[in-house]
């Protein structure tokens, strides 16, 4: 992967060479092993190059031989070889980024859907085009790689992260229409930001800048309802097994090594085998992450898998002084609240990974592709319209459930929400339509309709699912996290093609007898040990509910409790008090919501005290 910084301008003031390259210098980490400007007037593009592809060549920004196009790309193009020999094209490199050129020259850049869907892989670019005066931002089907663009009187500039735009902001100031989006789903989803003025290009979107700086937005990709496929058990295995043989094959173009995250649990496992299987043998990189807790801990299953695959096998340690060592770095590279507590476990892994390998496999995706949480397997009952009492008589006893039976307590959470919108985010919610109110001291103003979708429950949830709780969540968490330490992160579930068959399938391949992800472990269980196989869901838990009354304790309460604390001053002090005091009587496990709370201080902080202060060159219109 790579980052990049764009900039136009439509106020007769010409592009500054020096200040494009010193934004993109911001977010150096993603490219450490090449950098280029190129500046044409009112037009310029700078680059900072992570070299996976072509490492010795390929340098960026790369113009087309006729110079009429110029590109600066973040990503891989996986089916680039097929590309490249159907397209008649003077190639002069050998890698992807030139394949991309080629595809804009011959079906124009100008009908830029046209080449688009012919790509496969993880993809963020900004095409200039000189002839019709036109630049393109395009961004890939699931929202693997990020891509920004704040838009501003005279001009309008585009990044790969955040921070490479704030410098550009006549005022640096906080979306406050976000804060409850944020406590909602705990990242803001497409197109908003948590920085007012700032958006965020939408998965599957391709947005086309004129000459007068007017911004289009067209969708080309998104995971759509479609009606289920008519086929057996026998045949859904099949189909599955051959897009994820696929996935993976695509996903191990490089001209570097590439290892893989290994969990222990069954989606990354799963990876891991079949990558495994397809390098040389004794050559595969693993790496799991340990918390020093035996509830959580998964690093036994983890040395399973690696014994049984012959990995070359790295675990790392991550305690509680880790957070405080690292959280605001990372958050400075999340370039939002950080939103999973696992993120400092994944910074962690990208680390060690990143002394072996530029290049990581991961599991991420199939959970919201073939139904893996909890949640999924009461899709049905989440839709039913519960009275008023009903759900008072769930949200009574939620509170009055024990900290040890947290599943059960999620549950009645989600179920207590007022409509199947509400319940389907109350599931990952940290802060319930109730608490947010409690918080914000008034309602929540961003209620959804809700929409009635065709399709089973179970499809609606997925769908929702593979939006904004992956795109913007999960995948800018991995993206950022592995960034961090210069390493690439590659989701095979994530193929569009397998997204798309995943959903079709029908839901009894998905979930049965009580266990979701059924078509996965059919495959999975002529690659893997049986215990991983059979292995109930544990994800990626870290133990913060006994570190937020111990070696987090002190953190937690000085900091959202202080007089300069911004939560404290947007929310109701007084529920951020008994929130703390709650979990430290362990009456209930509040662990969730005081990670949101101290992430967005944090974030705040990070944002708008330290990256302010830094001696950036503006340019403003």
């Amino acid at each position: 992967m790579c980052g990049f910084v764009g900039l136009r301008r439509f106020d007769g003031a010409p592009v500054d060479a020096a200040q494009l390259s010193q934004l993109a210098a911001i977010a150096g980490h993603r490219g450490p092993d090449g950098e280029g400007v190129w500046v044409d007037g009112d037009v310029g593009l700078a680059h900072r190059r992570l070299a996976i592809i072509d490492p010795n060549g390929s340098p960026q920004p790369m113009g087309s031989v006729d110079g009429s196009l110029h590109i600066a790309f973040n990503g891989e193009i996986l089916n680039y070889r097929e590309l490249r020999t159907a397209t008649d094209y003077p190639y002069r490199t050998s890698g992807d980024t030139e394949v991309l050129l080629a595809l804009h020259r011959s079906l124009g850049a100008g009908a830029g859907a046209g080449a688009v869907p012919l790509l496969r892989g993880q993809f963020a670019y900004a095409l200039h085009d000189d002839g019709a005066a036109e630049t393109w931002l395009v961004r890939d089907r699931v929202g693997v790689l990020p891509l920004f663009y704040v838009q501003q009187p005279g001009w309008i500039a585009f990044a790969s992260e955040i921070k490479s735009l704030l410098p550009l902001l006549p005022q640096l100031a906080v979306d406050e229409n976000s804060l409850e989006l944020y406590l909602r789903r705990r990242a803001v989803p497409s197109p908003a930001t948590l920085v007012e003025g700032i958006r965020k290009l939408p998965p599957g979107h391709i947005a086309r800048i004129d000459r007068t700086g007017n911004v289009d937005l067209t969708c080309y990709w998104s995971p759509t309802w479609t009606a289920d496929r008519q086929v057996g058990d026998a045949e859904s295995v099949r189909l599955v097994r051959d897009a994820l043989d696929a996935a993976v094959d695509d996903n191990l173009v490089a001209d570097v090594p590439i290892g893989a995250y290994l969990s222990g649990g069954l989606d990354s496992s799963l990876i891991a085998a079949l990558a495994t299987k397809r390098v040389e043998p004794g050559s595969m990189h693993t790496f799991s992450a340990g918390f020093g807790d035996d509830r959580v801990d998964e690093l036994p299953f983890a040395r399973t898998v690696s014994s049984a695959l012959g990995t070359i096998h790295h675990e790392v340690s991550v305690r509680a002084e880790d957070f405080e060592t690292h959280w605001r770095n990372l958050t400075w590279h999340r370039d939002a609240p950080m939103s999973e507590p696992a993120d400092v476990a994944v910074y962690k892994l990208a680390a060690t990974a990143s002394q072996h390998v530029k290049v990581v496999l991961s599991g991420e995706g199939a959970d919201e592709i073939f139904a893996g949480y909890p949640k999924h397997r009461m899709a049905r009952l989440s839709e039913l319209p519960l009275p008023g009492p009903v759900r008072t008589g769930f949200d009574l006893v939620q509170r009055a459930t024990p900290p040890r039976f947290s599943r059960v307590r999620i549950a009645l959470r989600a179920l207590s929400a007022s409509t199947p919108n509400e319940r389907s985010d109350a599931w990952f919610a940290p802060v319930t339509s109730r608490e947010r109110g409690a918080l914000l001291g008034h309602r929540p103003s961003h209620g959804d309709a809700d929409i009635a979708e065709p399709g089973t429950p179970l499809k609606r949830m997925l769908m929702s699912d593979c939006g904004s709780w992956l795109a913007d969540n999960l995948l800018e968490r991995g993206d950022r996290m592995t960034m961090a330490a210069s390493v690439e992160l590659r989701p095979p579930f994530l193929d569009h093609r397998l997204v798309e068959l995943g959903l079709s399938l029908p839901d009894r391949v998905k979930i049965r007898r009580g266990s979701g992800k059924w078509v996965v472990r059919q495959i999975a269980a002529a690659e893997l040990p049986m215990e991983i196989v059979e292995r109930r869901k544990a994800g990626f838990r870290v133990p913060l509910d006994r570190w937020f009354r111990g070696g987090l304790r002190t953190f937690a309460w000085d900091t959202l409790l202080s007089n300069e604390s911004f939560v404290g001053q947007v929310f109701d002090r007084r529920e951020i008090e008994q929130l703390l005091l709650r979990h430290d009587r362990a009456r209930t496990d509040e662990n969730i919501r005081i990670w949101t709370l101290l992430s967005l201080e944090i974030w705040h902080d990070v944002t708008f005290r330290t990256l302010t202060a830094r001696p950036i060159a503006m340019v403003r219109g």
